[in-house]
């Protein structure tokens, strides 16, 4: 079983950035795409971006692009996701996931992904 734990989440304010970081646990983090998700208090879980097990490839959610990066460091077992410009609408809980598929790609869609963390608390405040 893969754990996943989630850091790096706080109080920020509108324009500032924050850096959340996700460590797993395993000797295979190596071989899986990994992306991260948010919700937000009464929405539904959303995708905000993903990287390919290689790290060749990502990709984001529109409304992030340009302000988000995700990147990996294998070495560690650590994804990141740099968050800057923050905006008001950005505070959720952030979430990330692990797809266990075996090809080299960033996914956007929750039911492919097979692990979850416990997830870190964004507040962007205006």
């Amino acid at each position: 079983q893969v754990q996943l734990v989630e850091s790096g989440g706080g109080l920020v304010q509108a324009g500032g950035s924050l850096r959340l970081s996700c460590a797993a646990s395993g000797r295979t983090f190596r071989s899986y795409n990994m992306g991260w998700f948010r919700q937000a208090p009464g929405k539904e879980r959303e995708f905000v971006a993903g990287i390919s097990w290689s790290g060749g490839i990502t990709y984001y959610a529109d409304s992030v692009k340009g302000r988000f990066t995700i990147s990996r460091d294998n070495a560690k077992n650590t994804v990141y996701l740099q968050m800057n410009r923050l905006k008001s609408e950005d505070t959720a809980v952030y979430y990330c996931a692990i797809d266990r598929s075996a090809i080299d790609r960033a996914r956007s869609k929750i039911d492919e992904y097979d692990y979850w963390g416990q997830g870190t608390q964004v507040t962007v405040s205006s």
